[in-house]
């Protein structure tokens, strides 16, 4: 059995697909048993559904270095 707080990290591994597969069955196990962790696996899911739907944009590569020239002349 895992703890909640490696519930919570394997939980956000599944988030970003870098949960492996015998971790994903712990956090299955472990969330069958803590409804804390069952709660907060769903509003992890529902987030990552959420910023999936959202149109995000980038800034492009070039306005980066710029930005970053800016920045460290005023530094």
């Amino acid at each position: 059995m895992i703890s909640c707080d490696e519930a919570a990290i394997i939980c956000n591994k599944k988030q970003y697909k870098e949960a492996t597969f015998i971790e994903k069955i712990k956090l299955m196990f472990h969330i069958l048993i803590c409804k804390t962790c069952s709660k907060f696996s769903k509003k992890n899911s529902e987030l990552t559904s959420l910023c999936d739907k959202a149109p995000l944009h980038s800034i492009p590569e070039k306005e980066k270095v710029e930005m970053k020239k800016e920045l460290a002349k005023k530094l």
